[in-house]
């Protein structure tokens, strides 16, 4: 009759152990090697059980989070997606807006300076004393919106500007002792306040050239006259002939220009 067997583990008997075994000292050994097996083999089925449950729940929850971020990468990419699609529309829009613009600056309307040059060749002189007097012109030199009126002591203006009137003239004085000479502006026909210059002349033959400028600001048709009265009528604007090699001398120049305060 055979013997029960020596471990669950091992599951043979001592008869047959003893077919490959030596002697009875080898079977004992092999008896408590199973047995030892036996012993622990629960609790290593248990631990691995308890870690194999535990990495599954991990592998769970790792799954769990990468659906999670895969579902807010998807929530985050239609955001984007979105938001790129706004920007892409507002491109359009604005690119509409420029396209429909304009794109090359106005003609600007050019308008030329008003302009003149006028003297008068001939002498002028008071035929009265203490008397006003309209200096006259008789040439136009360069003219452009600037005019020499009727009467000729008139230069009228056809645009709106600030207007400088820069004048210059020749007196003589034909009989001796002193004169005095005085000039001044009229604006369309009235006196200009503290326009007025004095010259004091003495002697016979004492020639005085002088000059001065004023600015007026003007409206379309409006005129300047350059007044003279003398207290002695041997003073005059006088021209003079030409004499080689100088040319003639007007009895007076005047240029007139608006070119102030940036005239298109």
């Amino acid at each position: 009759m055979a013997t029960a067997p020596v471990s669950r583990r091992l599951n043979l008997t001592r008869d047959q152990l003893a077919q490959f075994l030596t002697d009875q000292q080898q079977i004992k050994q092999f008896e408590l090697l199973f047995a030892t097996v036996d012993a622990i083999a629960p609790d290593v089925v248990l631990e691995i059980n308890i870690a194999a449950g535990t990495a599954q729940a991990t592998a769970v929850q790792a799954l769990g989070m990468i659906a999670a971020l895969a579902q807010e990468s998807a929530i985050n990419a239609a955001l984007a997606e979105n938001k790129a699609n706004q920007a892409l529309a507002l491109v359009d829009r604005l690119t509409a807006a420029v396209e429909g613009l304009q794109m090359t600056p106005p003609t600007r309307e050019f308008k030329r300076a008003r302009y003149g040059s006028f003297y008068d060749t001939t002498t002028q002189a008071a035929l009265v004393i203490n008397t006003a007097n309209a200096i006259t012109f008789n040439t136009t030199g360069l003219s452009n919106g600037v005019f020499i009126g009727s009467p000729t002591s008139r230069i009228i203006v056809d645009s709106e500007g600030i207007y400088n009137f820069d004048t210059s003239f020749q007196l003589d004085k034909s009989l001796g002792g002193i004169g005095e000479f005085f000039f001044w502006f009229r604006l369309n026909g009235v006196d200009v306040p503290d326009s007025a210059s004095q010259i004091r002349i003495q002697g016979n033959n004492a020639e005085i050239f002088s000059s001065l400028n004023y600015f007026f600001d003007l409206k379309a048709n409006d005129y300047v006259e350059m007044m003279f009265s003398v207290d002695d009528l041997s003073i005059e604007v006088t021209a003079f002939p030409a004499v080689a090699p100088v040319p003639s001398i007007p009895s007076i120049v005047l240029t007139v220009n608006n070119n102030i305060g940036g005239v298109q």
